[in-house]
């Protein structure tokens, strides 16, 4: 799908810098990149994209966010790993999820169920 068709999108960006380079209109807050790009398959000429980001929350685990776009459709999905840590995926480039050790005290858990639950509902309110 050409970006000269009105309405596609960059399909190819892997971080913020490449968005600010690829998209004239880009508005950023906070940081861009708080969510890591794990992995990604894209075409241009087809339209179509998947991805899996996941942002660390020290000590905690990890929010796994996994996208599927087709056209103008896009589907998502997120989940929480406990006690999962972002590490390099020296064999295969890119990023993975590897156990990082201790579980998460219950104090640990309850902040981020909070923090799951306002995630939640951001996404929800965006997508209505």
């Amino acid at each position: 799908m050409s970006k000269d068709i009105p309405g596609a999108k960059s399909l190819g960006n892997t971080c913020i810098n490449g968005a600010e380079k690829n998209v004239a209109d880009i508005v950023k807050f906070g940081n861009g990149d708080m969510f890591q790009l794990l992995c990604k398959a894209s075409s241009e000429e087809e339209g179509w994209m998947k991805s899996t980001k996941a942002m660390e929350i020290n000590k905690i685990g990890c929010v796994v966010q996994v996208t599927t776009q087709q056209g103008n459709n896009v589907a998502e999905a997120v989940c929480f790993v406990p006690g999962a840590v972002i590490v390099d995926d020296n064999k295969h480039g890119g990023r993975k999820l590897v156990y990082g050790g201790e579980p998460a005290s219950i104090e640990q858990l309850r902040v981020q169920i909070n923090f799951l639950a306002s995630l939640i509902k951001d996404l929800q309110d965006d997508a209505s």
